[in-house]
């Protein structure tokens, strides 16, 4: 991650400025630009159909350039985000930039919004994670941001509110990315420890503990794996009122997932490393509320588990009893991650009592195939929660598509000989059954949504402002919902 200083550079021969969409310079102060407005003003009809441009100037035979960034007076925090993003890959080349954030009317209407945004968005595509590589490749990246302002103080402060969003963005892409054999179970645990320097509470329930519960759905996913499964409590208490009911947020942790028994093909099975993509956005989003010491009770709980073949692996036509006591047939063991949920959500609803309880998992392949990689897949059995979800997830570009429950669809997870099953063998609506399954859990009327988050937790290409790879996605998202809803 580059460092911030927030004084002039003399020697530095990159230096940023920002003009509105008729070429107004914003800083008609700095000496720069006073010395050379003319030959500046000459790429006025270059910028008009680009979002920057790129000037060569001489200062004492010295080459510097003058790079000249779009931004509009309408913006929304995204675009301010995707700007970040651009000005990250222009910049990244250096190691070290002069950025001119001074005042104009365009600055001022807008400006923390701006700041916040901006930064969130060149922190979040200026990302890279250490690789294993023995011979490392010299990266090119930015070491040194110098940020030219008149009230410093100010604008640290607003800095440091988008970096501690990032840091909890930085966290899932880090653990989303870590390979399996890496990032097991209990590596995932001891890395949420980590969290406990900056306020969090964590509680981990080993598989004994697990046992004495109830968890079977839980731990019958885990079986079958060398590495013990555990259940990961995070607890922020940041409210006013100590005993104000929590926020909670349930995420799938299967660190990797081979199918068990119900063996995936070969192909793409690699990318299996990332079907904890649920617990590691509940992990980023509780450090981003730690970090920035959210006016929320807050509750991320995380099951983590192997789903592997073996011969003590789960079997299809086991039946296992879950925490809530209902009794699962296991018709395909890679329907693994609702049984993680099932056991998870049932159990923080007794805890804890919440307000709500989100759930985010990798879960469904047909959640794909109907959103792609554009939208989550929202589902909810509260229309209030599911509105808010849907209104925030706009503004970050983590967006969320609501689809419907309806008991028609439940009726289809019933099964003949328990409770229930794990799948619907009568075609179609995958994604919904899925979700139908995981509602039967909440058994006291909590609020609750479903994020499937299947196709935006990993990209293959890179975006406005994420690199090829985890994506974090869901730590904005939620970020946002308890900022804006829920905190007093």
């Amino acid at each position: 991650m580059f460092n911030i200083s927030y004084k002039l550079n003399q020697k530095t021969e990159i230096n940023i400025f920002f003009a509105d969409e008729n070429f107004n310079l914003l800083d008609f102060s700095n000496k720069i630009i006073k010395k050379n407005i003319d030959y500046i003003n000459l790429y006025k009809e270059e910028f008009k159909n680009s979002n920057f441009v790129r000037i060569d100037i001489f200062e004492n035979k010295a080459k510097k350039q003058i790079l000249i960034f779009k931004i509009y007076s309408n913006s929304t925090d995204y675009e301010y985000q995707k700007l970040g993003g651009n000005v990250s890959d222009v910049i990244s080349n250096f190691k070290n930039v002069n950025l001119f954030l001074e005042g104009s009317n365009l600055f001022i209407k807008n400006y923390n919004i701006f700041i916040k945004n901006f930064f969130l968005g060149l922190y979040s595509k200026n990302y890279q994670f250490s690789d294993f590589k023995k011979k490392k490749k010299k990266k090119k990246i930015l070491k040194n941001l110098h940020v030219v302002v008149h009230n410093f103080l100010k604008i640290k402060k607003i800095i440091k509110e988008a970096l501690n969003i990032y840091l909890g963005i930085e966290e899932t892409r880090n653990l989303v990315t870590l390979p399996a054999n890496i990032l097991n179970p209990k590596k995932f645990a001891e890395e949420i420890l980590k969290l406990k320097k900056i306020g969090l509470k964590v509680e981990i329930l080993d598989e004994k503990k697990m046992k004495s519960l109830g968890m079977n759905a839980l731990l019958g996913v885990g079986q079958g794996s060398s590495n013990e499964s555990y259940m990961v409590i995070m607890k922020w208490n940041g409210s006013k009122l100590p005993k104000e009911k929590p926020l909670a947020f349930v995420g799938k942790g299967v660190c990797f997932d081979t199918g068990g028994i119900s063996l995936k093909p070969a192909k793409f099975m690699e990318d299996m490393k990332y079907d904890m993509g649920g617990a590691g956005t509940v992990a980023g989003l509780m450090k981003t509320l730690a970090l920035r010491k959210a006016k929320v009770n807050a509750i991320g709980v995380v099951g983590l588990v192997e789903n592997m073949a073996d011969g003590n692996a789960q079997r299809p036509g086991d039946v296992v009893k879950s925490y809530s006591g209902q009794s699962i047939e296991i018709l395909n063991t890679d329907a693994e991650g609702r049984l993680v949920l099932a056991d998870a959500i049932a159990y923080t609803e007794d805890k804890f009592k919440p307000r709500f309880i989100i759930n985010l998992a990798t879960l469904t392949g047909a959640i794909v195939v109907a959103l792609g990689n554009e939208y989550a897949g929202l589902f909810s059995n509260d229309d209030k929660l599911a509105n808010q979800i849907q209104e925030v997830s706009s503004k970050d570009n983590e967006k969320a598509w609501r689809l419907p429950l309806n008991e028609n669809f439940d009726k289809l997870i019933n099964s003949k000989i328990a409770d229930m099953q794990n799948i619907n063998y009568s075609g179609g609506a995958g994604s919904i059954t899925a979700a139908q399954f995981l509602q039967r859990f909440i058994r006291n009327k909590t609020p609750w949504a479903h994020l499937d988050i299947a196709g935006m937790a990993w990209t293959k290409k890179n975006t406005e402002v994420t690199p090829e790879g985890a994506t974090g996605y869901g730590v904005k998202l939620l970020n946002r919902l308890v900022k804006e809803h829920y905190e007093k």
